[in-house]
């Protein structure tokens, strides 16, 4: 007898657009973003937010979309970068992905670059900051 894991606790009604029981119905549905349960949500947001290097944060963003299917894109933003704000963090539409961890995962990545801003130069200086001098 296999154990199932834990899935993510379903929204209050009407709080959440995540779509969660439709993905849960649908015959193979890709649904590992409902194994994030809200401890592991929480993990996940102070590793982000503890960043050491450049390629912790790449690390972590290869761990999200491998494990739990969630692509997450950062770079400088379309104007020029003077704060935390200026760099871009995205991340892909995905049924049964909450908007509150939607909201959250970039808000802990801009922490964890305003703590360590050497991560912030390396990632300004990986994407060619210097491109148009």
């Amino acid at each position: 007898m296999t154990n199932m894991p834990a899935l993510r606790q379903p929204c209050p009604p009407g709080a959440c657009d995540c779509g969660r029981d439709p993905l849960l119905e649908t015959p193979g549905a890709d649904v590992r973003i409902l194994l994030l349960t809200r401890a592991e949500e929480k993990r996940l947001l102070e590793r982000l937010e503890n960043l050491q290097s450049l390629g912790d944060l790449e690390r972590l963003q290869r761990r999200m979309h491998e494990q739990l299917g969630i692509c997450v894109d950062i770079a400088p933003g379309f104007n020029e970068v003077r704060t935390m704000r200026g760099i871009a963090i995205s991340i892909a539409e995905l049924p049964g992905l909450c908007r509150k961890t939607r909201a959250s995962i970039p808000a802990a990545i801009r922490r964890g670059l305003e703590k360590h801003p050497e991560v912030a130069y390396e990632l300004l200086n990986a994407k060619d900051l210097l491109r148009d001098a």
